[in-house]
Order: structure tokens, then sequence, then C-alpha cells
């Protein structure tokens, strides 16, 4: 991990389009602003990691698995043709 010591209104250059600049430090907190591509995700790890633990319970409690059956339950089953009766003429091939 590069650690720095940046005063307010110092920037940090990461790679060719991401810069960070620290605008406040005010008591135990500072404010930091991250200029970066639109392509480039950012996140607050704490969000993330919440984001992330309920994604993996969601997959663990089976709700896909009732999601599935509800949807299976839901599709109609597409009709067979009836079969020709013994003796009854078939139909040939399209006429233009």
């Amino acid at each position: 991990m590069l650690v720095l010591t940046r005063r307010a209104g110092e920037s940090i250059v990461i790679g060719d389009g991401i810069v960070v600049t620290i605008i406040e430090v005010r008591g135990d907190g500072v404010r930091v602003g991250i200029d970066a591509p639109r392509s480039l995700e950012v996140h607050r790890a704490e969000v993330l990691e919440e984001v992330r633990a309920a994604n993996a319970g969601a997959a663990v409690t089976g709700d896909a698995t009732e999601a599935t059956a509800a949807l299976v339950r839901s599709i109609r089953p597409v009709p067979r043709p009836r079969p020709t009766p013994p003796g009854a003429p078939t139909p040939g091939p399209a006429r233009p």
C-alpha cells in the first residue's frame, strides 16, 4: 500500500484518467473528490461489501429456485397437432 500525505486542494493522479483530490480536512473526516472516466465504477468499500453480501445471501436462500418454479408454472404447453385419422386424406404440399 502506498501511503501519501496531502493537504486540502492537493491531488493524486492514478494511471491516465483518475485524479483524487483532497477537498477538505475537518476533525476525523476527509472529503475526497474523485475524477474518473464514466466507464470506471467508483464505490465506497463498505457499501460495496453490503451489496456483495446481500447478493450472496439471495443466491443461497433459494429465491431464484422459487422464481424459476413460478416461471415454469406460468408457461402454457404448446398444443400438439392432432393425428390424422386412418383413411383421411393427408394434406399435400402448398400450391403457389
